[in-house]
Protein backbone atom coordinates (compact mmCIF):
# COMPACT_ATOMS: atom_id res chain seq x y z
CA UNK A 1 0.00 0.00 0.00
CA UNK A 2 1.49 3.22 -1.40
CA UNK A 3 1.63 5.72 1.54
CA UNK A 4 2.32 9.66 1.20
CA UNK A 5 2.00 12.90 2.99
CA UNK A 6 -0.28 16.05 2.37
CA UNK A 7 -0.25 19.48 3.17
CA UNK A 8 -2.03 22.85 2.17
CA UNK A 9 0.49 25.39 3.59
CA UNK A 10 -2.42 26.30 6.19
CA UNK A 11 -1.78 29.67 8.10
CA UNK A 12 -3.80 29.52 10.90
CA UNK A 13 -1.66 31.06 13.15
CA UNK A 14 -2.03 35.05 13.12
CA UNK A 15 -0.66 37.74 11.60
CA UNK A 16 2.20 37.93 14.01
CA UNK A 17 3.70 34.43 12.54
CA UNK A 18 5.10 35.06 9.60
CA UNK A 19 4.20 34.17 6.23
CA UNK A 20 7.80 33.28 4.50
CA UNK A 21 8.68 31.04 8.07
CA UNK A 22 5.09 28.96 7.13
CA UNK A 23 6.46 28.03 3.88
CA UNK A 24 9.69 27.11 4.74
CA UNK A 25 9.23 25.12 7.70
CA UNK A 26 6.84 23.19 5.31
CA UNK A 27 8.73 22.74 2.56
CA UNK A 28 11.28 21.05 5.32
CA UNK A 29 8.56 18.82 6.24
CA UNK A 30 8.37 17.28 2.77
CA UNK A 31 12.13 17.03 2.32
CA UNK A 32 12.10 15.18 5.67
CA UNK A 33 9.38 12.78 4.57
CA UNK A 34 11.58 11.35 2.17
CA UNK A 35 13.99 10.11 5.10
CA UNK A 36 11.21 9.00 7.22
CA UNK A 37 9.74 6.29 3.79
CA UNK A 38 6.81 8.37 2.85
CA UNK A 39 6.05 7.30 -0.78
CA UNK A 40 5.06 10.87 -1.53
CA UNK A 41 4.31 14.23 -0.99
CA UNK A 42 1.18 16.61 -2.25
CA UNK A 43 0.70 20.01 -2.16
CA UNK A 44 -2.73 22.02 -2.90
CA UNK A 45 -2.99 25.34 -5.21
CA UNK A 46 -4.90 28.54 -3.65
CA UNK A 47 -4.35 31.83 -3.28
CA UNK A 48 -5.20 34.94 -1.40
CA UNK A 49 -5.87 33.80 2.27
CA UNK A 50 -4.31 31.82 5.40
CA UNK A 51 -6.37 28.46 4.52
CA UNK A 52 -3.77 27.63 1.92
CA UNK A 53 -0.52 29.48 1.57
CA UNK A 54 0.13 27.10 -1.31
CA UNK A 55 -0.13 29.33 -4.69
CA UNK A 56 2.22 27.29 -7.08
CA UNK A 57 2.07 23.55 -6.37
CA UNK A 58 4.36 22.38 -9.56
CA UNK A 59 6.69 25.47 -8.49
CA UNK A 60 6.91 24.13 -4.56
CA UNK A 61 7.28 20.37 -6.17
CA UNK A 62 9.71 21.10 -8.91
CA UNK A 63 12.34 22.26 -6.17
CA UNK A 64 11.11 19.61 -3.38
CA UNK A 65 12.48 17.53 -6.41
CA UNK A 66 15.48 19.45 -6.73
CA UNK A 67 16.34 18.21 -2.76
CA UNK A 68 14.97 14.59 -3.19
CA UNK A 69 15.99 11.81 -5.01
CA UNK A 70 13.14 9.18 -4.76
CA UNK A 71 9.92 10.64 -3.42
CA UNK A 72 7.40 11.21 -5.48
CA UNK A 73 5.47 14.36 -6.37
CA UNK A 74 1.73 14.93 -6.44
CA UNK A 75 -0.45 17.81 -6.84
CA UNK A 76 -3.33 17.70 -5.18
CA UNK A 77 -5.01 19.86 -7.02
CA UNK A 78 -3.98 21.91 -9.71
CA UNK A 79 -7.14 24.11 -9.93
CA UNK A 80 -7.53 23.42 -14.09
CA UNK A 81 -9.39 26.94 -14.84
CA UNK A 82 -6.95 29.17 -13.29
CA UNK A 83 -4.39 28.22 -15.69
CA UNK A 84 -3.11 28.67 -19.36
CA UNK A 85 -3.16 25.29 -20.75
CA UNK A 86 0.41 25.71 -22.72
CA UNK A 87 1.87 27.00 -19.56
CA UNK A 88 0.14 24.46 -17.68
CA UNK A 89 1.50 21.53 -19.72
CA UNK A 90 5.10 23.00 -19.99
CA UNK A 91 5.19 23.38 -15.91
CA UNK A 92 3.96 19.74 -15.96
CA UNK A 93 6.50 18.42 -18.33
CA UNK A 94 9.19 20.05 -16.51
CA UNK A 95 8.77 19.12 -12.76
CA UNK A 96 8.76 15.11 -14.46
CA UNK A 97 11.96 15.90 -16.06
CA UNK A 98 13.33 17.32 -13.45
CA UNK A 99 12.31 14.93 -10.88
CA UNK A 100 13.06 12.24 -13.05
CA UNK A 101 9.40 10.85 -13.20
CA UNK A 102 8.44 11.08 -10.24
CA UNK A 103 4.93 13.30 -11.09
CA UNK A 104 1.57 12.33 -10.03
CA UNK A 105 -1.13 14.77 -11.39
CA UNK A 106 -4.30 15.87 -9.38
CA UNK A 107 -6.48 18.13 -10.92
CA UNK A 108 -9.09 20.33 -9.55
CA UNK A 109 -12.10 22.72 -10.71
CA UNK A 110 -12.13 25.48 -7.70
CA UNK A 111 -14.86 26.81 -5.90
CA UNK A 112 -14.16 30.20 -4.03
CA UNK A 113 -15.73 33.50 -6.14
CA UNK A 114 -12.52 35.30 -4.00
CA UNK A 115 -10.39 33.51 -6.06
CA UNK A 116 -11.45 33.84 -9.62
CA UNK A 117 -11.95 37.04 -8.96
CA UNK A 118 -8.40 37.62 -7.56
CA UNK A 119 -7.00 35.78 -11.11
CA UNK A 120 -9.06 37.45 -13.25
CA UNK A 121 -10.79 34.39 -14.15
CA UNK A 122 -14.61 34.60 -14.46
CA UNK A 123 -16.21 31.91 -12.57
CA UNK A 124 -19.68 31.60 -15.31
CA UNK A 125 -17.00 30.19 -17.38
CA UNK A 126 -15.08 28.15 -14.72
CA UNK A 127 -16.62 24.81 -15.64
CA UNK A 128 -15.92 24.71 -19.75
CA UNK A 129 -12.49 25.77 -19.01
CA UNK A 130 -12.15 22.86 -16.67
CA UNK A 131 -13.08 20.49 -19.76
CA UNK A 132 -11.36 22.56 -22.32
CA UNK A 133 -7.90 23.02 -20.91
CA UNK A 134 -7.59 19.13 -19.73
CA UNK A 135 -8.91 18.26 -23.24
CA UNK A 136 -5.74 19.37 -24.55
CA UNK A 137 -3.62 19.35 -21.77
CA UNK A 138 -3.99 15.19 -21.16
CA UNK A 139 -3.34 14.63 -25.27
CA UNK A 140 -0.25 17.04 -24.87
CA UNK A 141 1.73 15.14 -22.18
CA UNK A 142 1.31 11.58 -24.13
CA UNK A 143 2.22 13.49 -27.81
CA UNK A 144 4.29 16.46 -26.60
CA UNK A 145 1.93 18.29 -29.04
CA UNK A 146 -0.70 20.85 -27.97
CA UNK A 147 -3.08 22.64 -29.85
CA UNK A 148 -7.06 23.25 -29.89
CA UNK A 149 -9.82 26.04 -29.61
CA UNK A 150 -12.04 26.54 -26.18
CA UNK A 151 -13.12 28.37 -23.46
CA UNK A 152 -9.43 29.31 -23.12
CA UNK A 153 -9.27 30.68 -27.12
CA UNK A 154 -7.53 29.26 -28.99
CA UNK A 155 -3.89 27.60 -29.54
CA UNK A 156 -2.16 26.92 -32.92
CA UNK A 157 -0.51 23.21 -33.71
CA UNK A 158 2.53 23.64 -31.48
CA UNK A 159 5.38 21.02 -30.06
CA UNK A 160 6.19 21.27 -26.83
CA UNK A 161 9.73 21.85 -26.11
CA UNK A 162 11.11 19.66 -23.85
CA UNK A 163 8.65 17.06 -25.00
CA UNK A 164 7.35 14.42 -22.25
CA UNK A 165 9.75 11.99 -20.99
CA UNK A 166 7.11 9.06 -19.69
CA UNK A 167 3.54 8.07 -20.14
CA UNK A 168 0.91 9.97 -16.88
CA UNK A 169 -1.07 6.85 -18.13
CA UNK A 170 -1.77 5.64 -14.24
CA UNK A 171 -1.17 8.69 -12.45
CA UNK A 172 -3.59 10.94 -13.11
CA UNK A 173 -6.20 11.66 -10.34
CA UNK A 174 -9.32 14.28 -9.84
CA UNK A 175 -10.44 15.90 -6.55
CA UNK A 176 -13.37 17.46 -7.71
CA UNK A 177 -15.78 15.06 -8.70
CA UNK A 178 -18.66 16.83 -9.19
CA UNK A 179 -21.36 17.78 -12.28
CA UNK A 180 -19.85 17.65 -15.48
CA UNK A 181 -16.15 17.59 -14.07
CA UNK A 182 -17.08 13.38 -13.50
CA UNK A 183 -17.04 13.27 -17.19
CA UNK A 184 -14.01 14.91 -17.77
CA UNK A 185 -12.47 12.93 -15.50
CA UNK A 186 -13.69 9.47 -16.55
CA UNK A 187 -12.60 10.72 -20.35
CA UNK A 188 -9.10 11.06 -19.54
CA UNK A 189 -8.71 7.62 -17.31
CA UNK A 190 -8.41 9.96 -13.89
CA UNK A 191 -8.27 8.00 -10.04
CA UNK A 192 -10.65 9.70 -7.68
CA UNK A 193 -8.79 11.52 -4.91
CA UNK A 194 -10.80 11.20 -1.58
CA UNK A 195 -10.24 14.30 -0.03
CA UNK A 196 -12.97 14.06 2.74
CA UNK A 197 -13.54 11.06 4.76
CA UNK A 198 -16.77 10.38 6.50
CA UNK A 199 -17.44 10.40 9.93
CA UNK A 200 -16.59 7.18 11.89
CA UNK A 201 -20.15 5.13 12.19
CA UNK A 202 -21.64 7.06 9.19
CA UNK A 203 -21.77 5.72 5.43
CA UNK A 204 -19.37 7.01 2.57
CA UNK A 205 -21.27 8.97 0.27
CA UNK A 206 -22.65 7.22 -2.88
CA UNK A 207 -20.28 5.85 -5.75
CA UNK A 208 -21.25 7.88 -8.14
CA UNK A 209 -18.08 8.23 -10.24
CA UNK A 210 -18.10 4.68 -10.78
CA UNK A 211 -21.27 5.28 -12.24
CA UNK A 212 -20.23 7.99 -14.79
CA UNK A 213 -17.04 5.88 -15.85
CA UNK A 214 -19.63 2.82 -16.78
CA UNK A 215 -21.72 5.47 -18.76
CA UNK A 216 -18.01 6.89 -20.47
CA UNK A 217 -16.19 3.48 -20.83
CA UNK A 218 -19.21 0.47 -20.61
CA UNK A 219 -20.97 -1.65 -18.20
CA UNK A 220 -18.42 -3.28 -15.80
CA UNK A 221 -15.89 -1.39 -15.99
CA UNK A 222 -13.74 0.08 -13.20
CA UNK A 223 -11.78 3.36 -12.60
CA UNK A 224 -8.69 3.20 -11.45
CA UNK A 225 -8.80 2.87 -7.81
CA UNK A 226 -9.11 5.82 -5.70
CA UNK A 227 -6.37 7.69 -3.16
CA UNK A 228 -7.64 8.69 0.14
CA UNK A 229 -6.81 11.30 2.15
CA UNK A 230 -7.81 12.80 5.18
CA UNK A 231 -6.89 14.61 8.66
CA UNK A 232 -4.90 12.64 11.24
CA UNK A 233 -3.77 13.74 15.04
CA UNK A 234 -1.64 11.00 16.72
CA UNK A 235 -0.67 10.56 20.03
CA UNK A 236 0.02 7.91 22.96
CA UNK A 237 -2.72 9.70 24.55
CA UNK A 238 -6.32 9.28 22.59
CA UNK A 239 -7.93 11.74 24.60
CA UNK A 240 -5.45 14.31 23.78
CA UNK A 241 -5.49 13.39 20.35
CA UNK A 242 -9.65 13.78 19.62
CA UNK A 243 -9.10 17.10 21.44
CA UNK A 244 -5.91 18.52 19.12
CA UNK A 245 -7.30 16.57 16.45
CA UNK A 246 -10.85 18.38 16.09
CA UNK A 247 -9.69 21.42 17.31
CA UNK A 248 -7.12 22.01 14.38
CA UNK A 249 -9.37 20.30 11.56
CA UNK A 250 -12.40 22.75 13.24
CA UNK A 251 -9.50 25.70 12.75
CA UNK A 252 -9.12 24.35 9.22
CA UNK A 253 -12.74 23.90 8.14
CA UNK A 254 -13.63 28.29 9.67
CA UNK A 255 -10.29 29.02 7.37
CA UNK A 256 -12.69 27.15 4.27
CA UNK A 257 -15.39 28.73 5.29
CA UNK A 258 -14.25 32.30 4.96
CA UNK A 259 -11.78 31.21 1.75
CA UNK A 260 -14.81 29.61 -0.18
CA UNK A 261 -17.38 32.42 1.06
CA UNK A 262 -19.58 29.97 2.38
CA UNK A 263 -19.98 32.67 5.07
CA UNK A 264 -22.02 34.97 2.26
CA UNK A 265 -25.49 33.50 1.40
CA UNK A 266 -26.40 34.22 -2.01
CA UNK A 267 -23.19 34.24 -3.48
CA UNK A 268 -23.29 31.08 -5.69
CA UNK A 269 -26.79 31.82 -6.74
CA UNK A 270 -25.48 33.74 -9.70
CA UNK A 271 -22.68 31.68 -10.64
CA UNK A 272 -23.29 29.29 -13.84
CA UNK A 273 -22.34 25.72 -12.61
CA UNK A 274 -22.28 26.62 -8.68
CA UNK A 275 -25.84 27.67 -8.10
CA UNK A 276 -25.83 24.05 -5.83
CA UNK A 277 -23.12 25.40 -3.62
CA UNK A 278 -25.74 27.67 -2.37
CA UNK A 279 -26.98 25.18 0.23
CA UNK A 280 -23.64 25.06 1.65
CA UNK A 281 -24.05 28.42 2.48
CA UNK A 282 -24.40 29.22 6.65
CA UNK A 283 -25.86 31.61 8.12
CA UNK A 284 -23.60 33.52 11.11
CA UNK A 285 -25.51 31.60 13.84
CA UNK A 286 -25.00 28.06 11.92
CA UNK A 287 -20.83 28.65 11.45
CA UNK A 288 -20.06 27.62 14.83
CA UNK A 289 -22.10 25.02 15.27
CA UNK A 290 -20.98 23.31 12.00
CA UNK A 291 -17.34 24.12 12.78
CA UNK A 292 -17.64 21.77 16.11
CA UNK A 293 -19.28 19.19 14.31
CA UNK A 294 -16.84 18.97 10.95
CA UNK A 295 -14.09 18.84 13.77
CA UNK A 296 -15.27 15.58 14.70
CA UNK A 297 -14.45 14.71 11.25
CA UNK A 298 -10.49 13.86 11.94
CA UNK A 299 -9.13 11.07 12.12
CA UNK A 300 -7.62 10.56 15.79
CA UNK A 301 -5.86 8.35 18.76
CA UNK A 302 -3.28 6.39 19.17
CA UNK A 303 -1.28 4.97 16.74
CA UNK A 304 -3.21 1.58 16.92
CA UNK A 305 -6.32 3.23 16.91
CA UNK A 306 -5.20 5.03 13.81
CA UNK A 307 -4.34 1.69 11.96
CA UNK A 308 -7.78 0.60 12.85
CA UNK A 309 -9.16 3.66 11.35
CA UNK A 310 -7.13 3.61 8.52
CA UNK A 311 -8.01 -0.23 7.86
CA UNK A 312 -11.84 0.72 8.34
CA UNK A 313 -10.99 3.27 5.30
CA UNK A 314 -9.46 0.73 3.18
CA UNK A 315 -12.06 -1.65 3.14
CA UNK A 316 -14.60 1.18 2.60
CA UNK A 317 -12.80 2.79 -0.33
CA UNK A 318 -10.50 -0.09 -1.75
CA UNK A 319 -7.29 2.97 -2.21
CA UNK A 320 -4.60 2.25 -4.17
CA UNK A 321 -2.96 4.48 -1.84
CA UNK A 322 -3.58 7.22 1.56
CA UNK A 323 -1.62 10.44 1.93
CA UNK A 324 -2.88 11.87 5.04
CA UNK A 325 -2.44 15.52 6.35
CA UNK A 326 -1.04 15.21 9.55
CA UNK A 327 -0.35 18.78 10.34
CA UNK A 328 -3.12 21.50 9.51
CA UNK A 329 -5.05 24.34 11.13
CA UNK A 330 -2.12 26.15 12.94
CA UNK A 331 -0.62 23.57 14.55
CA UNK A 332 2.86 24.66 15.52
CA UNK A 333 5.78 23.47 13.66
CA UNK A 334 7.11 20.84 16.77
CA UNK A 335 3.35 19.37 16.95
CA UNK A 336 3.57 19.18 13.11
CA UNK A 337 7.34 17.10 13.17
CA UNK A 338 5.60 15.16 15.96
CA UNK A 339 3.24 14.47 14.17
CA UNK A 340 4.86 12.80 11.13
CA UNK A 341 7.23 11.24 13.01
CA UNK A 342 4.84 9.18 15.37
CA UNK A 343 2.77 8.68 11.96
CA UNK A 344 6.32 7.12 10.17
CA UNK A 345 7.57 5.62 12.96
CA UNK A 346 4.42 3.51 14.28
CA UNK A 347 1.58 3.77 11.75
CA UNK A 348 3.52 3.59 8.38
CA UNK A 349 5.11 0.55 8.24
CA UNK A 350 1.67 -1.76 9.12
CA UNK A 351 -0.11 0.41 6.51
CA UNK A 352 2.55 -0.46 3.74
CA UNK A 353 2.69 -4.56 4.69
CA UNK A 354 -1.33 -4.20 3.40
CA UNK A 355 -1.77 -5.38 0.16
CA UNK A 356 -3.65 -2.81 -2.25
CA UNK A 357 -5.71 -4.71 -5.26
CA UNK A 358 -3.82 -2.14 -7.64
CA UNK A 359 -0.92 -0.16 -7.08
CA UNK A 360 0.25 3.52 -8.31
CA UNK A 361 3.87 2.40 -7.58
CA UNK A 362 3.71 -0.26 -10.55
CA UNK A 363 2.65 2.54 -12.49
CA UNK A 364 5.94 3.99 -12.15
CA UNK A 365 7.83 0.16 -12.34
CA UNK A 366 6.25 0.24 -15.65
CA UNK A 367 7.01 3.36 -17.18
CA UNK A 368 10.66 2.72 -16.07
CA UNK A 369 11.03 -0.36 -18.21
Amino acid sequence: MHVGLATGFAHQRGRDYPDAQIIREEVENLVLAEELGFDSVWITEHHFTDYSMSNDPLQLLTYIAGRTKRIKLGTQCIIVPWHNPVRLAEKIINLDLLSNGRAILGFGGGLSPEEFAGLGIDQNQSRALYSDILDVVIPALETGVIEGEGAYGTIPRRELRPGPVRSFAGRKFCGSLSGNSMYSAARHGFGNMVLMLPQRGKEAPPDKYTEVWQEVHGPGTQPPAPMVSGNFYLDESADYAEEQGRKYLGNTMRAAIRNYSLDKPGIFTTIKGYEHYEKMTLQPDAIDPYVEDFGKGAVTGTPQMILDRMWELKEIFRPQGFFPHVYFGGMAQADAVKNIRLFADKVMPEVKSWQADVSIDDRFLEAAE
